[in-house]
C-alpha cells in the first residue's frame, strides 16, 4: 500500500544512508522501524470506571428525586 509521510529531511538522509549500507530497500528499513516502535510501546487498557459506594440511607424523605432545588437546599441550607 503507497502513502505518503511527512519527515525531517535529516531523518530520511539518515534512513535512505542506513538502507544504502545494509543494500536495502528504503521501505523495508521505514516498515522495520516502524514495527520495532509499535512492538516497544505499552499496551493501555481500556479505562474502567471504579465503583464507589456511598455509606448512608439512600433517598430521604421529602426529597422527590432530581429535585435538585430541594437537594441544594438540604445541603447549603438555604
Amino acid at each position: 500500500m503507497k502513502t505518503t509521510i511527512d519527515i525531517s529531511e535529516a531523518l530520511l538522509e539518515r534512513a535512505r544512508e542506513h538502507a544504502r549500507r545494509e543494500s536495502r530497500p528504503l521501505r523495508e528499513i521505514v516498515e522495520e522501524a516502524l514495527q520495532q516502535r509499535l512492538d516497544a510501546a505499552p499496551t493501555q487498557e481500556p479505562f474502567r470506571l471504579r465503583r464507589h459506594t456511598f455509606r448512608g440511607r439512600g433517598l430521604q424523605q421529602g426529597v422527590p428525586e432530581g429535585d435538585w432545588d430541594r437537594i441544594r437546599e438540604l445541603i447549603y441550607g438555604m
